[in-house]
């Protein structure tokens, strides 16, 4: 049986790496990205063979539209020489940081590089990706809870997802041809490093995420990576142009 291969962006930390090992353990090999960090990713790819599956690590700037053509010439190299494959699988569209300004003194460029990294990437890094993927595979978005629920704060970051949700459909419909799934997963607030390490390290709002969910506590990276695991395998192929809160019912 031939392993199904992932890409994941941002794979080298956080919810990323979390996704990549989770999916390594069921079976799937992955292409990853860094922005930066070498050696985080060549952890991440050690890690990943340990659990018996192949990974290659690729940097990448999400935000560079003008990097994107040369990384799917990588990739389609990498398929060659280390799968013998033309095609992938799976895409998650996981890369991105965090933005915590309030909506009266944002300014453009902070903007800018939210739109950059959470709409304007995923949205041509996919397009530029689509020859390359399998007819019938997944794409797989990020939202986040906040673009159900408003906290001050995260209105350029929130309205970034949104406009990810929105996208998502528009590649369910006119992707379906090729058999061809897209969804989104919403995490909730996570204890990651992600945003400064907020939620994780601030115990204030570690204790007034966890009094707003349902399920009494902050979620962890596992939950997350298990999530993304689940909606990309095979039991849940007919699942499209779905929107998957993964919060543990914040703010019900």
């Amino acid at each position: 049986m031939i392993q199904p291969i992932a890409i994941v962006t941002g794979g080298s930390r956080g919810l990323g790496k979390n996704a990549a090992l989770k999916l390594a353990a069921k079976g799937t090999d992955l292409i990853l990205t860094y922005h930066s960090n070498a050696q985080a990713a060549a952890a991440v790819v050690g890690e990943i063979e340990r659990a018996g599956a192949k990974a290659v690590a690729l940097q990448l700037d999400v935000s560079d539209v003008s990097q994107f053509a040369g990384f799917a010439e990588q990739v389609r190299q990498q398929l060659k020489d280390v799968w013998q494959r033309d095609n992938f699988d799976y895409l998650l569209n996981n890369a991105g940081v965090g933005l915590y300004a309030p909506y009266a003194d944002t300014s453009e460029a902070q903007f800018d590089e939210m739109m950059n990294i959470h709409l304007k990437g995923p949205f041509f890094l996919t397009q530029r990706l689509l020859p390359l993927m399998k007819d019938g595979g997944r794409i797989l978005n990020v939202s986040s809870g906040l673009a159900r629920f408003a906290l001050p704060g995260s209105s350029t970051y929130a309205a970034m997802k949104g406009a990810m949700e929105v996208l998502t459909r528009y590649q369910a419909k006119e992707l379906g041809a090729r058999g061809i799934t897209a969804n989104i997963i919403a995490p909730g607030a996570i204890e990651t490093d992600f945003g400064g390490g907020r939620v994780r390290d601030d115990a204030q709002m570690n204790r007034f995420v966890a009094s707003q969910t349902a399920l009494g506590r902050v979620g962890l990276p596992d939950d997350i990576g298990d999530a993304i695991a689940a909606l990309l395998s095979d039991e849940l192929r007919w699942m499209n142009a779905q929107r998957i809160e993964v919060s543990g019912g914040m703010f019900l």
